[in-house]
């Protein structure tokens, strides 16, 4: 069945509509699922969040945003990436932040990896997991990595393969999944298409990701009502930036799909810096205080995660936009000023 074609200005907003009922009538072809009772978050907040700053923040700024991560207790910190440092000149000190932390139990530490040469690195350094890359879009896929969506699998074959031998996990994103900045619109079947290369190679799980922050509720829903059925719940993540501020909200939208696993970027540092328009992700200490009022639990704690993110803020050079933070520093000023 294909899919009818979206409006012009419909195509990168995702507000195109699939055969039948819409979306948020239909959860994967049912009534609305009980959201899973405990959630893991993967702070992405040390590579994604600090990759596109313009700020160069020091190694041992890094070392200790990564401790103080997984001192709050993150069950998955995303320490760096293992890419060319002429192209991502941010994580150019990669080997360096992961000579100087110090592993908690019950943390996992990963690492971006876009070939063998980056794997090799990886392994060096002792990581705990390590993930690629691909895309859904192909110029998107040339922009960022210079190969095709077909090139990048073949490389991304051959790298879990060798990861699995060493006794890595590995993890798979998903890029432009809701939107592209340069082709615009992405077909829902490509996604589900995708994500099923992606399994088939050997990931754990895919992050399923909204690179540019195009995604809504409504879009969400669409999406996940055909991949859940495709591969299951329990095999998708989501990484959501919070261009729109619909980021929150499409978390509530996934929890219905019993989804319970969701990148997050402390402070909401962050964007992509092959994709025009990204701003930051989806600060951790937002989604959190949205958990966790909600009853689900995460295992992390979320006053020491805003003081992760209060000590890396100098660094970076300006506010971080995370609301929770500047709800909460407000608050703070104020008191402070009664006083």
């Amino acid at each position: 069945m294909t899919e009818p074609r979206a409006s012009a200005s419909d195509r990168v907003a995702g507000t195109e509509r699939i055969s039948g009922a819409p979306a948020s009538e239909r959860v994967g072809g049912s009534a609305r699922a009980k959201p899973p009772g405990r959630i893991s978050v993967t702070e992405v907040g040390p590579r994604d969040g600090l990759q596109n700053e313009a700020a160069n923040v020091p190694t041992s700024a890094k070392i200790a945003f990564v401790n103080a991560l997984a001192a709050a207790g993150a069950p998955v910190v995303e320490v760096s990436a293992f890419v060319n440092p002429e192209r991502v000149p941010r994580m150019a000190d990669a080997e360096q932040v992961f000579a100087g932390i110090t592993r908690q139990p019950g943390t996992r530490y990963a690492a971006l990896v876009p070939n063998a040469r980056g794997l090799a690195r990886a392994v060096a350094a002792h990581v705990s997991d390590v993930a690629v890359f691909a895309a859904a879009s192909e110029t998107f896929s040339k922009r960022n990595i210079n190969q095709t969506i077909a090139e990048s699998l073949d490389t991304y074959a051959a790298v879990a393969r060798e990861a699995t031998a060493s006794g890595l996990r590995v993890r798979g994103y998903l890029s432009t999944a809701f939107g592209c900045p340069f082709e615009g619109n992405v077909p829902i079947l490509r996604v589900v298409a995708l994500t099923r290369r992606l399994l088939d190679l050997g990931v754990f799980e895919v992050a399923v990701s909204d690179t540019i922050g195009v995604a809504h509720p409504g879009h969400v829903r669409r999406v996940l009502d055909a991949l859940v059925p495709a591969v299951g719940a329990e095999r998708v993540a989501l990484h959501f930036h919070d261009t729109r501020g619909t980021a929150l909200a499409n978390v509530l939208a996934a929890l219905d799909f019993r989804i319970a696993t969701f990148d997050a970027s402390a402070g909401g540092l962050g964007g992509c810096p092959f994709a025009p328009g990204a701003t930051g992700n989806l600060a951790t200490e937002d989604l959190l205080y949205m958990l966790h009022g909600l009853g689900l639990e995460t295992g992390i704690s979320l006053d020491a995660v805003a003081a992760a993110s209060r000590a890396i803020e100098p660094h970076v050079g300006h506010a971080l936009p995370s609301r929770y933070l500047r709800a909460t520093a407000t608050t703070a000023s104020t008191a402070r000023h009664a006083d």
